[in-house]
């Protein structure tokens, strides 16, 4: 358990009350950086579960952009979808390799 002072706070962190203050930059660049790196996951990945779950996670990252209201910039959704276009590229390229690997 993690124990912070905090003008005389000794509540563990869980327990104590915060205001957490995002700035619209930042869950534009949140939102980015997720997918790019579930992008470079599903690169990675070794079998179909495994690219599957990071092609999903990319897709969740595009349909948060999709929330008007939530200060996403137009140039974030742009960002997501080409993300979102690449890894459908990855993801389909990937199945038709392994189709043409497995055994008839």
């Amino acid at each position: 358990m993690v124990m912070i002072q905090h003008k005389g706070n000794d509540l563990p962190l869980n327990e104590q009350e915060r205001e957490v203050m995002m700035s619209e930059s930042d869950i534009n660049n949140i939102l980015v950086n997720g997918a790019q790196i579930s992008l470079t996951k599903l690169r990675r990945a070794r079998n179909t579960d495994a690219r599957l779950c990071y092609y999903a996670e990319i897709g969740v990252y595009l349909e948060v952009s999709l929330s008007r209201g939530a200060g996403i910039t137009e140039e974030t959704m742009n960002a997501l979808q080409e993300i979102h276009r690449v890894a459908t590229h990855e993801y389909m390229e990937g199945q038709k390799l392994k189709r043409k690997a497995a055994p008839v």
